[in-house]
């Protein structure tokens, strides 16, 4: 009786221990996204590290030296990735939610501002972003349950560490060395629509398309700057139904461009305007520029901010069309706050704030229009910049109001005594909803990182389809690729931003040490039950 009564208590302890559990030793390997590596005008951002072999913690453990601290969203904020840091942890594990729009906003612009942290700053110690899945939500439960019980007495804790605890280790499976990508190239596309007469000044439109992230795997950019690339898409349609036609078509030459490198110091620009001022023996920059206008991330908020890097002259260009910007807002969407932001350009700083500087350092009138006051904003690059952060109303609404603003500003309407709530473009000339959302649907269906985008099959894909956009409506259409000089490179790029990561699941030693105890007490009363 005593000896069937222990068989049934040791088998019962032993389903009890793995009931709930998953198997006692097993693993799960997945996919996971490295953080930012890059060097810029001699700075280092990003991680430096790639290989992790350690155990998974919780981010509320008061001990994180040496181990792999897992993180939701919401705890990584600055105090707790610095204070990982601080301690010299083994690496930082970010589990992303599949459905972004159900992250809280506090959390979302909480995550932003310690990604925009981050970014700035080198670390050697490996960050990596995975979406989550069950097997991953498991163990983040596991070593959180595990941190909790770091509160209970000392008997609690060495008896689940004994009996219940699951111990996780994460191993990165690439061993390779990280190494300097020397072959990235940077696409810049240009095309125009060209005005009445010889000597007409030119209007230039651009937006950059690529987008910046935590990790560039993960980097989609809805709002920046896809936000930006939409609107100038939109608007080389509806302005070349106007160009069409000799009775509509205005004094001035409208050139539309799409520039790479946008988030890297807007090196796509700068190299586009050195090759058409300093080596292009023809081109419209070596004309009388009215002025340019840089769109950024253009997709959400009341606000309309007109950035300048000095203040505009009345009479001028730019004046005028701040003007007609106001009194299209001020008529059709008189709750939209427009503001000027003055930023003068520091030329020791080795970087730019806005595209529009790029053109204002070669004496090119320029500005940019944005729903961002703040250029070091988190809201300008993030991996949480999904479509879930996109308010398609107020994309279109502020897609109406630069088309009004500048249809007003080519034909002159305010001095020809026309309405001011005169609306060009209606009817057919009207923005349309079910385009601008499928523009966003596909610059959002890829991750647009700069360091993707010349050798993914799918962002080379976007690439060309984006040519192809603009040989739809433009004239003159050029794509001009530029390569990093191998020597002295503007920007160098990392390998490695995807690893594969096994998640190895075992009971502690201590576990082994106690059914052993189990069983040599078991086998103790059997024996004695014998005799």
């Amino acid at each position: 009786m005593l000896l069937s009564s222990a068989a049934v208590l040791l088998v019962l302890c032993v389903q009890h221990l793995h009931g709930s559990a998953l198997p006692a030793v097993s693993s799960y390997e997945f996919t996971a996204y490295r953080m930012q590596q890059y060097n810029l005008a001699r700075q280092k951002h990003g991680c430096r590290g790639a290989i992790v072999v350690a155990e998974a913690r919780s981010a509320d453990e008061p001990l994180l030296t040496r181990r792999c601290v897992i993180m939701k969203v919401q705890d990584f904020t600055v105090e707790k990735y610095f204070e990982a840091l601080r301690q010299n942890a083994a690496a930082v594990l970010i589990l992303l939610p599949q459905n972004i729009s159900s992250v809280p906003h506090e959390t979302v612009k909480s995550f932003m501002v310690t990604e925009n942290e981050a970014l700035q700053k080198e670390s050697l110690i490996p960050l990596y972003v995975v979406p989550e899945d069950e097997q991953l939500l498991y163990m983040y439960e596991e070593v959180k349950q595990a941190a909790a019980a770091r509160t209970s007495s000392i008997f609690v804790r060495v008896l689940r560490s004994m009996v219940t605890a699951t111990a996780f280790q994460i191993l990165v499976s690439n061993n390779n060395a990280i190494k300097a990508i020397t072959d990235s190239t940077i696409v810049t596309l240009e095309g125009v629509l060209p005005g009445t007469g010889e000597d007409a000044p030119t209007i230039i439109i651009t937006a950059h398309y690529d987008s910046y992230g935590l990790a560039p795997w993960l980097s989609y950019g809805a709002d920046s700057n896809g936000s930006g690339v939409t609107i100038l898409l939109e608007l080389a349609r509806l302005f070349q139904k106007l160009y069409s036609s000799s009775s509509t078509r205005p004094q001035y030459n409208l050139m539309f461009s799409l520039t790479g490198g946008g988030k890297y110091n807007f090196l796509g620009t700068k190299r586009w305007i050195e090759e058409n001022l300093d080596h292009a023996e023809s081109s419209l920059l070596h004309d009388s520029v009215a002025f340019v206008l840089c769109l950024d991330t253009v997709a959400k908020g009341d606000e309309l901010y007109v950035h300048v890097s000095r203040p505009p002259k009345p009479d001028t260009p730019l004046h005028s069309f701040i003007q007609q910007l106001e009194e299209v807002v001020s008529f059709r969407f008189p709750w939209v706050k427009v503001g000027l932001v003055h930023k003068k350009i520091n030329l020791v700083e080795s970087t730019v704030a806005w595209e529009h500087e790029r053109y204002s350092l070669r004496r090119i009138l320029g500005f940019t229009l944005s729903h961002v006051e703040d250029p070091k904003s988190e809201l300008r690059g993030s991996i949480l910049d999904t479509m879930s952060q996109v308010d398609s109303r107020k994309l279109k609404r502020n897609g109406i109001i630069i088309a009004e603003a500048l249809a007003r500003y080519m034909y002159n309407l305010s001095d020809k005594g026309s309405p001011k709530d005169v609306q060009v473009f209606k009817g057919h000339l009207d923005f349309q909803d079910s385009r601008m959302s499928s523009l966003m649907s596909f610059l959002t269906s890829v991750p647009r990182a700069a360091q993707l985008l010349h050798k993914e099959p799918s962002q080379i894909l976007l690439v060309n389809s984006l040519e192809h956009e603009f040989k739809s409506y433009l004239q003159q259409v050029h794509r001009h690729t530029f390569r990093q000089d191998k020597r002295d490179p503007d920007i160098t790029f990392y390998d490695q931003m995807n690893q594969p990561i096994v998640m190895y699941r075992v009971k502690p030693a201590a576990f082994d040490l106690f059914l052993g105890g189990c069983i040599t007490a078991y086998l103790g009363i059997a024996y004695y039950s014998i005799q």
